[in-house]
């Protein structure tokens, strides 16, 4: 990468500036190991959510509510956010972001447990946006169910790595993600972009 485009892509990291709740959930995140969203991508789920007038949104991996505060921020005044994570102590730390927030509590839906076993009674077709940020090698599973919880119109997005691109790099997880890329991008059902923001979003609309 030039040194032009290390710098555009900096620029873009601190284009939108996080609210102070955000920064918290972030130091919050920090404290308990958890790895948040950055503001690039942050930014972008924002965007997505609000160009999308979501109302119901689904999140694969709560964290402290980094992500979900940047999505709250973007969508529908009345919308709802159903977040789902297997740390009850990562969960506390993000209803204590949404209500320093603001965010009323029937804003949130807070869901504890594994998004395996959670996902498959959630209703068809119900969800505007899917986001999935947690372990990848589950990837496949979620993007499964999500196929299934997306309207028509729907978008999906799946936090990246770096490494994905680097054909050096052969772990599992990247093998996995470079497989759910292949797929998603010559899917029928989905028109699909690699959004080079942070460490990468996948993004796909079902259509």
């Amino acid at each position: 990468m030039t040194s032009q485009k290390l710098a555009a892509w900096a620029h873009a990291e601190e284009f939108v500036s996080p609210s102070e709740q955000i920064e918290a959930a972030r130091r919050r995140a920090e404290e308990l190991g958890v790895s948040p969203v950055d503001n690039g991508a942050g930014a972008t789920l924002q965007v997505l959510a609000a160009a999308i007038g979501a109302k119901a949104v689904m999140e694969i991996g709560t964290g402290t509510g980094v992500s979900g505060l940047w999505l709250l921020g973007g969508m529908d005044s009345t919308g709802v956010l159903t977040t789902i994570d297997i740390e009850a102590e990562h969960q506390r730390a993000a209803k204590e972001a949404f209500a320093a927030a603001g965010f009323a509590h029937t804003r949130t839906r807070v869901i504890a447990g594994r998004a395996a076993e959670v996902l498959p009674r959630m209703t068809d077709g119900a969800y505007d946006l899917v986001v999935v940020d947690a372990d990848r090698l589950e990837y496949p599973s979620y993007v499964a169910q999500a196929q299934r919880l997306l309207r028509h119109g729907g978008t999906l997005v799946l936090t990246w790595s770096d490494r994905e691109s680097d054909p050096a790099a052969r772990d599992e997880e990247t093998a996995t993600l470079r497989e759910i890329g292949r797929q998603l991008r010559d899917h029928d059902h989905f028109t699909t972009a690699l959004v080079p923001v942070s460490s990468g979003l996948l993004v796909a609309v079902r259509h």
